[in-house]
């Protein structure tokens, strides 16, 4: 988490720029925060650094990619924790600050043994992503095989489907506006295909209207999501997806 944080900071701050990283202990909570003087946040973009696949506009300040990618398992995997994450910018060229708040416990074993078992999580399942936004396909292979699945990174859907003819996999999570073939087609042709004609195929898109979920039902998809992708609902999906006898180690490429 602190390390996606920093990466970000140096990303986005000039050479010769500042960053600090500073760490107290307050009301209950240890408070970690990471600030720049980089080119910092638009508010508008502000309260959705944290989205999957949200990206500032484009400028020659920002041409090294969205702002805001690498973030998103930032928040879920603080929330696992019991904690939180908060940014904060004055605007854009005035730097950037994020805050880690994270519980402080104190040690009691006799305490912790008579808490009752969580829920265990769902067993891992191997899945592919394929979507040509390298980076936000990344940042969700990430926070998945954090959860311990086994991803597979696809960027076009002919490799998609080579590797899938001699590689099928139980889920597919496929974005829709592919350079080459859109999601709707290679979701028919893995429908066609022996292997995956029965896994699970999860539409991603921009596009959230009636007749676009309709349009991904009749090209067989089995969910439809609209970016950014709710996390939560994800998972429930792939607690539910049927695993099949042994999965493979995917490659990610």
């Amino acid at each position: 988490m602190l390390s996606n944080l920093l990466t970000n900071a140096a990303k986005y701050t000039p050479p010769g720029g500042r960053i600090e990283l500073t760490a107290e202990v307050r009301d209950g909570q240890v408070l970690v925060g990471v600030s720049d003087n980089g080119i910092g946040i638009d508010p508008e973009l502000m309260p959705h650094v944290f989205d999957l696949f949200r990206q500032a506009r484009r400028t020659a300040d920002r041409s090294r990619g969205g702002l805001g990618l690498g973030l998103a398992p930032v928040r879920s995997i603080m929330a696992l924790h019991g904690g939180s994450v908060e940014g904060h910018s004055e605007g854009v060229g005035k730097g950037t600050r994020f805050t880690l708040a994270l519980p402080l416990f104190a040690a009691h074993p006799a305490a912790a043994a008579e808490q009752a078992t969580p829920d265990a999580p769902a067993a891992p399942i191997g899945l592919m992503i394929v979507d040509d936004n390298v980076d936000a396909a990344r940042t969700l292979a990430g926070l998945l095989e954090a959860k311990g699945h086994q991803v597979t990174v696809m960027t076009t859907a002919h490799s998609a489907l080579e590797h899938s003819r001699t590689t099928p996999l139980p889920l597919y999570i496929l974005d829709i506006g592919l350079p080459d073939m859109d999601g709707y087609a290679l979701a028919r042709q893995l429908r066609g295909t022996p292997g995956t004609q029965d896994a699970v195929l999860i539409a991603l898109t921009g596009y959230g209207q009636s007749h676009d979920r309709q349009m991904a039902l009749a090209a067989g998809f089995d969910h439809h999501f609209v970016k950014p992708i709710d996390i939560a609902a994800l998972d429930r999906i792939l607690a539910a997806a049927p695993r099949p006898v042994a999965v493979g180690e995917p490659a990610v490429l």
